[in-house]
């Protein structure tokens, strides 16, 4: 059964307003809310636990109507032509970001709660022409938006569909002044506008207190003078706005003396070339470049000298997202290879029939939907944590399960190549996904943290709070 001969009743949804989180996981602990129907392939770990029917205390009637738009929206728009077509041409049409607006999503993407007033258009989980209980949008719709997307099998496509807009625009909506904010958010939640965070620079990149390109305050204090140089900045090549992480402080002040300015394209010494990349290609990966560049200080994004914290601020974020895309495109190398295995012969049987393929296939599947489960639980946290509250306690979390990601997303891919065999060698075909999945594995084991330095900041984020509550 497809995701297209599900109608709005195979989604459970009621008529009662939809539970909350904590309601939902009471009434699962007291039998009283009813196990969701089956939605999808149900191919084997193809999809989520609770796709298949597993009863689950986080998801409710808003949620599967949900999963219901975003699918419809992948298959209709994310095809595997689309994406190899624009991986290609290294860039996403302008149009895919209004599709994506005009079907109710792309708002989403910068986490709850539903940005409302700035796009005129309130959160409605269900499909076009029906209805149903109302509910607020939460982190666990945000998971379902882009762990559907990720369906598509192309980071290169997700990133600049989601990754530019999820972590460029929220240093505005959080801490920029309200005449920025009611300028600058509107057209790039209604996908008008792209908007990229600008924080790698070609000699640092997880060292963010050292960063070096250079702001200057005019004598007349009207504008700042920007030069310096950023690399790997995503949505670079298309972006008509780069929140730019600069330094203003003294040399040597480190994170003291770092903000954050709102530059844009039009602005004449802004220039960006194509970074040549192993993988997410349609991403627009840039190298940007600021020659005396002057930004009013309107565009100055919260106080000047404090923006270190305002980034620390959306680290947790940030990382999630990495959590739900690395672990859903090892589960998009999980299908493809069940799907493989099942049909392709050799040596007079199907692979599937040969043991070594169904242990491989197992240890990915014990590793993806392990780390679902995870993902499910920090997720839980996110909807009953304000984000002071997530950022003190769930930082070293959070960082240990992107590792967690990424590593099984590295597993995931080279298993699946091996199964692939020659197939997953070539550009298209039966093994494109995984081809093109295995090149950008190294773009989320190294982005937003590296491995090594996640690993080392979970262990001091643990000792941390266990020395300060010892203290107490």
């Amino acid at each position: 059964m497809s995701s297209s001969d599900l109608s709005l009743s195979d989604t459970n949804m009621g008529t009662s307003s939809s539970p909350s989180v904590s309601e939902s996981a009471s009434a699962v602990a007291t039998g009283a809310i009813s196990r969701p129907s089956l939605f999808g392939s149900q191919l084997p770990w193809a999809d989520p636990a609770w796709y298949r029917a597993h009863a689950s205390p986080y998801y409710g009637p808003s949620h599967a109507a949900f999963r219901l738009k975003v699918r419809a929206f992948v298959d209709k728009e994310l095809t595997s032509s689309n994406c190899t077509a624009w991986d290609e041409k290294k860039a996403l049409p302008r149009a895919i970001f209004k599709k994506a607006f005009e079907a109710g999503l792309l708002p989403g993407v910068v986490g709850p709660p539903w940005p409302t007033a700035l796009v005129g258009r309130s959160f409605n989980p269900y499909p076009a022409g029906t209805n149903g209980p109302n509910a607020e949008f939460d982190a666990f719709h945000e998971l379902i938006l882009v762990d559907e997307i990720c369906r598509c099998g192309s980071g290169g496509v997700v990133w600049g569909l989601v990754e530019g807009l999820q972590i460029g625009l929220p240093p505005v909506l959080l801490f920029g002044s309200q005449a920025l904010r009611e300028r600058i958010a509107p057209s790039c939640l209604r996908g008008d506008k792209v908007i990229c965070l600008c924080i790698s620079e070609p000699t640092h990149g997880s060292d963010v207190a050292n960063l070096k390109c250079d702001a200057q305050l005019s004598e007349d204090g009207t504008h700042y003078v920007v030069n310096g140089e950023k690399k790997w900045i995503t949505n670079g090549m298309f972006a008509d706005y780069f929140t730019v992480a600069v330094r203003t402080g003294k040399p040597g002040s480190a994170h003291k003396g770092i903000s954050f300015l709102l530059i844009e394209r039009n602005m004449p010494g802004v220039s960006t070339r194509q970074m040549l990349c192993s993988g997410v290609w349609a991403s627009g990966t840039a190298f940007v470049t600021f020659e005396d560049v002057k930004v009013p200080v309107d565009n100055l994004i919260g106080k000047q000298d404090e923006a270190f914290k305002y980034i620390m601020y959306n680290f947790n974020h940030e990382r999630w997202g990495f959590v739900v895309q690395a672990n859903r495109f090892a589960r998009v190398c999980l299908e493809e290879s069940a799907k493989y295995a099942m049909k392709r012969r050799t040596f007079g049987k199907r692979l599937i029939e040969h043991p070594v393929i169904r242990w491989k296939l197992a240890e990915m599947a014990r590793q993806v939907e392990a780390t679902h489960a995870a993902l499910e639980t920090l997720t839980y946290q996110m909807c009953t944590m304000n984000k002071t509250e997530q950022n003190a306690k769930l930082g070293g979390d959070i960082a240990l399960l992107k590792v967690q990601a990424t590593k099984v997303f590295e597993y995931c891919a080279r298993e699946a190549a091996q199964i692939f065999g020659g197939a997953s060698y070539v550009r298209g075909g039966q093994g494109e996904k995984v081809e093109r999945l295995y090149r950008e594995v190294r773009a989320y084991a190294i982005p937003g943290g590296s491995e090594e330095i996640l690993l080392d900041f979970g262990v001091r984020d643990a000792v941390r709070r266990y020395e300060s509550q010892s203290k107490m």
